[in-house]
């Protein structure tokens, strides 16, 4: 058996036909219903037979598209795609109805992060909750200092820490999807040049509040953070 066919830097090279396939499908030139075969995929990309393959077994299996025999890819409607697959997530904010899934995205995190931040005041253990307050104050100082990749960063550590940390496994499942949230707003432009004030001293309140055991202020704290993502996104 070889391995699967990698780039120059490392990636494998089915990945970004994958990419370009469901944004495709997510956009509109490739319709929902049309098929496209393996020598389709092989012609358009000047790929191998086993790199198209693998990147129509990547697509499958988040229901982008299902295989049929002698018709080849038939594309799915990106509704009934795995809306949680973080995959499935960074496709749709890199295409056209990205501002619509940040949307959905928040309300998803609106319902859930609140809640995850008022567990961990009395399930995280002293150690994580002592880390929090550590966290929101290295946010602050790179976030005031402009200094935005260790900011976001942390960002997504903080966020991710207290999913993790929360004593409810279904909350903890969901830290790689708002990792992935967080990450694409940077990549696609819709974060903030610089946080404001009003989002640091949100997370200054979380943190405190995590730490000394307080579960509705920290339930309060956290929905603040995220209902003002949500402001900004209605906005632009």
């Amino acid at each position: 058996m070889t391995d699967t066919p990698k780039t120059s830097d490392g990636t494998l090279m089915h990945l970004p036909i994958a990419d370009r396939l469901a944004t495709d499908i997510i956009d509109g030139p490739w319709p929902v219903g049309s098929s496209m075969t393996l020598e389709d995929i092989q012609h358009r990309f000047g790929v191998s037979r086993t790199v198209a393959r693998e990147a129509a077994r990547y697509l499958e299996a988040t229901g982008a598209v299902t295989i049929r025999r002698h018709v080849g890819l038939v594309a799915q409607d990106p509704g009934t795609w795995a809306a949680l697959n973080p995959q499935v997530i960074h496709w749709k904010l890199h295409s056209n109805q990205r501002k619509q899934e940040l949307l959905s995205l928040t309300e998803l995190r609106l319902a859930v992060e609140p809640a995850a931040a008022a567990c961990a005041t009395h399930r995280a253990s002293l150690e994580t909750r002592a880390k929090m307050p550590v966290l929101a104050l290295e946010m602050r100082r790179h976030g005031e200092a402009g200094d935005l990749e260790p900011f976001h960063e942390l960002d997504i550590e903080f966020h991710s820490t207290l999913l993790r940390n929360s004593g409810n496994e279904l909350f903890a499942s969901l830290a790689p999807i708002v990792e992935t949230i967080l990450r694409g707003r940077v990549e696609i432009n819709m974060y903030p040049s610089r946080p404001s004030a009003s989002a640091l001293d949100a997370h200054d309140e979380v943190a405190d509040a995590v730490w000394k055991g307080d579960a509705e202020r920290a339930r309060k704290a956290m929905h603040d953070i995220v209902d003002e993502v949500s402001t900004v996104i209605a906005a632009r």
